[in-house]
């Protein structure tokens, strides 16, 4: 059997806890939108390039903004970039977060997988006429291999 790396529980406190947590979250940011793929397709995207650029444009404007056409909202501008500068360390914690549950879910869902089969074949060898045959058979049916379609002529 594998390593168990992972030998911890979440109490129901604690699973509520923190889903009331990102729910705080939520509530501290209400200005979030949900794009849908085509949208989020179709947005010229900020990398580092460009973030650059857009930090150094607006310190420009900042600075001096009087060659500015006099539709161009100087506040708004402003305080986009703000907001994207705010928004930058908690978006890399929170990436940096889901990372890590997404990881442990992996690693103990293979854990429980591993010591799901092994469970499993004792039962298999060592569980037969016990009251487990109806149960067996059950989870064998999910490992049955479909069968190939033969090939045509």
């Amino acid at each position: 059997m594998q390593d168990n790396r992972i030998n911890a529980a979440l109490s129901e406190t604690d699973r509520a806890a923190v889903l009331a947590a990102i729910e705080t979250i939520k509530t501290k940011l209400p200005f979030l939108i949900d794009l849908t793929p085509k949208e989020r397709q179709e947005l010229p995207k900020m990398g580092d390039k460009t973030q650059a650029f857009v930090f150094g444009v607006a310190n420009l404007v900042s600075n001096d903004g009087s060659f500015l056409p006099r539709n161009f909202d100087e506040a708004v501008f402003a305080k986009d970039v703000a907001l994207v500068k705010a928004l930058q360390g908690i978006r890399q914690e929170l990436l940096r977060l889901a990372e890590l549950v997404d990881d442990t879910a992996v690693a103990v869902g293979s854990e429980a997988y591993v010591a799901a089969l092994v469970a499993y074949r004792a039962a298999q060898e060592n569980g037969r006429g016990e009251g487990l045959d109806e149960l067996l058979d059950e989870l064998g049916r999910r490992f049955a291999k479909a069968s190939k379609p033969s090939p045509k002529p």
